[in-house]
């Protein structure tokens, strides 16, 4: 194999709770990328992702503090194509730039273990086919509704809204090689992180030479 690590794709639905299996996964040790991380970083002051966006979109995206006002840009491009593939033409080179440094950066430590790259729309992006596996975090329409209401303090009809507006788990969860139902309570989630866990770490280990 060309890289000494197996890179596992992590995503699910709003509401599964793939931040609560993506923190499970760090404990038992993988290396966790976070996409929404990286998104971030590529728009820090200084950055030129940054400075595209402002003269693409205008000084009103801009906080007082020079920060990118999320809000106001994600208030722009809501419901407008053109201004949307506008925004991910100037980040998502970025991101991917930053992400492939990771990668490296991890490869040249010799790290050999399991690399979780976590994100929300890896399989609407069609990057799920860039992995060495894919895990699907999925829950019951009941407990997304009610994880929605709690969090985001909305009516059911909202989180409906919400959900339905996504990909469908159950289309996400067929290209899965892993799905963890956390419909649950954690101590059940848990167990099946630590089962997928043991998975992939037994296929990494079957794949690497012998030592």
């Amino acid at each position: 194999m060309s890289r000494p690590y197996l890179l596992v794709g992590l995503t699910g639905g709003i509401a599964t709770g793939k931040s609560t299996v993506s923190a499970m996964f760090r404990a038992l040790g993988c290396v966790v990328i976070d996409a929404d991380l990286l998104a971030r970083e590529v728009v820090e002051p200084g950055q030129p992702a940054l400075a595209d966006i402002v003269r693409d979109f205008g000084p009103d995206v801009l906080q007082a503090d020079g920060r990118l006002d999320r809000p106001a840009l994600g208030a722009m491009v809501f419901g407008d194509a053109v201004r949307r593939r506008r925004l991910e033409a100037i980040t998502h080179p970025r991101i991917r730039e930053r992400f492939t440094h990771r990668l490296e950066v991890l490869a040249a430590e010799g790290f050999d273990g399991l690399v979780i790259f976590d994100a929300a729309v890896i399989v609407e992006s069609g990057n799920w086919k860039t992995m060495d596996r894919l895990v699907v975090v999925i829950a019951d329409e009941a407990t997304q509704i009610a994880r929605l209401q709690t969090r985001d303090g909305i009516g059911r009809e909202e989180a409906l809204r919400r959900i339905q507006s996504q990909m469908p788990l159950s289309e996400k969860a067929r290209l899965a090689h892993y799905v963890i139902d956390n419909s649950g309570d954690r101590a059940a989630t848990e167990a099946q992180v630590r089962r997928v866990h043991a998975a992939l770490r037994a296929e990494l280990a079957a794949r690497q030479p012998p030592r």
